[in-house]
């Protein structure tokens, strides 16, 4: 089995840390986000398997109710999911309505909205909490989900957000806290919703971008209570708040319609904006490293941009240009992965892998196609030298974190894939349509 040496992998992870500015926490062994513990897509402590199979290094395979596709997170010895699950009768089938809704699953039922814990060793359900029983406004796209948006965790409090049907906070042992309601989302084309939830400190932080009244918000993570709230156009969006610290002072960077913004994490306060990301359907989160934050579209335009957090020399007006930018090749769904100092990107949702130097663009080697995969929805994630591509088929591609990547495995199982994969200790999660995985080589036998 092809392993990264010690030494490798302890440069690898220093370098991530040095990366984000962030100290190492608690946190940093397990998956607490949709990110990760960087919000980059890397887990500097783990270290996953190369190779499974439906019978091959798979610890338990668990059955989900419902549907979803949130990412599972990790702290301790859990796992926090979130699912959709119809019951009653079958109702008329049921459109948003919404102005140029197409490609709809149509809502043909009410829905329990469950937040779910389970062990990492066996994968038994915990306790399972219904926060909400609802009909559904909308279904979203054929492709989406009821309960895209995924949960977030700083080991004393867990937010799990179904959008129009509330936002909750829980402890650990599924209490619930608090519940928001912000109201009805109306997204462009009826296409469902998908923005998580980002805690930073004390503060939990929801992007409500649609096609009505938008903003930026900010809520106590332990009550609910509103901190702030920063205005955004009506355009509708899909991307995951990020925090990125610049000379110590944190801001809030989120993607949206024609650009990239950036707040003030303290009181909303919008410090800079970037032009140059599509007019619609923003959907892949930024990630930030190296004083820089790295955003994209594809939509109507293909772009990837590097922008500095701090200005440059010249700004004014709260303008921020970017330090490099690309035209090709940029992500649709799926979003960046920032490894080392390689910046991972799939160009739209094809199986096409794109690697390129985080602080100048410059590719190395360039786009290199991932034979097997088919429509890819998860964002790309890495640990241990290795970096992982899952695809709606239910394949995944292992590929060497190197200047010349070479693809090391391609994995298989009987399931579809849109959730990003989490990885922690020795484990790797992948949420499919029906079922929880857990992806992880046997335990050595005791002599």
């Amino acid at each position: 089995m092809v392993r990264t040496g010690p030494s490798a992998a302890l440069a690898v992870c220093c370098l991530l840390t040095a990366a984000s500015g962030e100290p190492e926490t608690d946190g940093h062994r397990f998956w607490p986000a949709w990110r990760g513990p960087l919000g980059t897509g890397a887990a500097p402590h783990a270290d996953p398997p190369l190779e499974w199979s439906e019978t091959r290094n798979l610890r338990w395979k668990a059955a989900l109710p419902g549907g979803g596709h949130s990412t599972p997170v990790v702290w301790g010895d859990r796992i926090f999911i979130t699912a959709a699950v119809p019951y009653g009768e079958p109702l008329r089938p049921k459109f948003s309505g919404l102005p140029g809704s197409h490609d709809e699953r149509p809502v043909t039922h009410r829905h329990r909205f469950v937040v779910l814990a389970l062990g990492r060793d066996t994968g038994q359900v915990l306790w399972q909490r219904v926060v909400r029983e609802a009909l559904p406004r909308a279904g979203g796209h054929y492709t989406a989900s009821l309960a895209s948006a995924s949960a977030v965790t700083d080991g004393e409090h867990l937010v799990a957000s179904f959008g129009s049907h509330g936002i909750y906070g829980l402890d650990l042992d599924g209490e619930l806290l608090w519940e928001l309601d912000l109201g009805p989302m109306e997204p462009l084309h009826g296409h469902g919703e998908g923005s998580s939830p980002a805690l930073a400190g004390g503060t939990l932080i929801i992007n409500w971008d649609h096609e009505g009244e938008s903003f930026l918000a900010a809520f106590d993570k332990g009550t609910g209570a509103l901190r702030w709230k920063s205005p955004r156009a009506p355009a509708s969006s899909w991307t995951t708040p990020v925090v990125a610290h610049a000379g110590g002072h944190p801001q809030v960077v989120v993607s949206g319609s024609g650009g990239v913004r950036g707040y003030d994490l303290a009181d909303g306060r919008r410090i800079w904006e970037c032009p140059g990301l599509s007019v619609e359907n923003v959907v892949a989160t930024p990630v930030a490293g190296f004083g820089l934050v790295f955003a994209g579209s594809s939509y109507d335009r293909q772009a990837v941009l590097a922008i500095p957090l701090q200005p440059s020399e010249g700004e004014t007006g709260g303008s921020r240009r970017a330090a490099w930018s690309l035209t090709r090749g940029a992500p649709y769904v799926p979003s960046f992965l920032l490894y080392g100092d390689a910046l991972y990107f799939v160009r739209h949702f094809q199986n096409i892998l794109s690697r390129v130097d985080a602080r100048t663009g410059r590719e190395r080697p360039g786009p290199m196609r991932l034979k097997g995969l088919d429509r890819v929805f998860a964002s790309p994630v890495a640990a241990a030298g290795r970096v992982y591509v899952t695809s709606r088929n239910g394949v995944t591609a292992v590929v060497s974190h190197s200047d010349s990547p070479a693809l090391l495995a391609t994995n298989r199982l009987d399931d579809s894939f849109s959730a990003s994969a989490a990885l922690a200790g020795g484990e790797l999660y992948l949420r499919g349509r029906h079922h929880l995985y857990c992806i992880a080589e046997p335990a050595p036998t005791a002599r």
